[in-house]
């Protein structure tokens, strides 16, 4: 009776673990990255043009550093510089496009600089600083340069962007890496442009994904990786409760019979 018992047992444990198993795994195709399917031969490498001429928005904040050997020059613009030069520096003393695309920059007028690049707002400032200062030279740089990482990844929020540029996996690091549940076969990217928003969906598991136009991220972008069908049926539709009650039957019908 007892072998008999204990051999019910084991097939019960048995079917709950499997059961349980069935109900939470989810298939490697789903969550591996950049698995060989639009390019096969990857000996060549991986081509992509790095489109991240980012268009400046109002609202935008732009850093703007106008430096020169003769000193009464640096004088007439920011001339008290922390050492070492901090973010929290730059964005307080940044310029903000208006909602009519210019900046008020220091001695120069308003420059309308709406829907340039930050290369070309560098490339006009200088000119026109040139006209009134020698040996001065511009830098340019974006304060706001965010992008925000949202759904399946272990630490979702916004973060700031240091570098020139960001793409999609980097982001996703940033974020703390993807969760096992993340549909990345059809992640969301929401990108905002000057006349609103668009949205396109980017499949991480196809190392296609390399060449496309959206790899590289621009500031303002949002990735939303959105949980896997299975992610619902493993934590909200398995019926945990029966199989508690069911272990539970077990272990009393164990117990009778010793």
């Amino acid at each position: 009776m007892k072998t008999r018992a204990n051999y019910t047992l084991k097939i019960v444990a048995g079917f709950v673990i499997v059961a349980f198993l069935f109900s939470s795994c989810v298939s490697q195709k789903k969550i591996q990255m950049l698995q060989e399917k639009s390019v096969e031969d990857i000996s060549s490498g991986f081509v992509n043009n790095k489109n991240t001429a980012y268009k400046l928005q109002s609202g935008d904040q732009l850093y703007i550093n106008v430096h020169s050997v003769d000193q009464k020059t640096s004088r007439l613009f920011q001339t008290d510089f922390p050492n070492p030069m901090t973010a929290t520096y730059q964005d307080l003393n940044s310029y903000r496009i208006e909602e009519d695309g210019y900046i008020n920059f220091s001695f120069i007028d308003k420059v309308y600089v709406k829907g340039l690049s930050v290369k070309e707002v560098n490339e006009l400032l200088q000119k026109t600083v040139n006209e009134y200062f020698k040996e001065a030279t511009v830098v340019v740089q974006l304060v706001n340069y965010r992008v925000s990482v949202l759904g399946e990844v272990s630490n979702p929020g916004t973060f700031i962007i240091k570098n020139k540029q960001v793409n999609i996996l980097q982001a996703i690091a940033q974020a703390g890496g993807n969760g096992n549940f993340g549909n990345l076969k059809k992640v969301k990217l929401i990108r905002q442009t000057l006349t609103g928003s668009e949205m396109y969906y980017l499949d991480l598991t196809d190392n296609g994904v390399l060449q496309s136009d959206q790899f590289y991220l621009l500031p303002n972008d949002v990735l939303y990786i959105e949980p896997l069908k299975s992610k619902s049926f493993a934590f909200d539709n398995f019926p945990y409760s029966i199989f508690l009650s069911t272990i539970s039957t077990a272990a009393i019908v164990v117990a009778l019979f010793k």
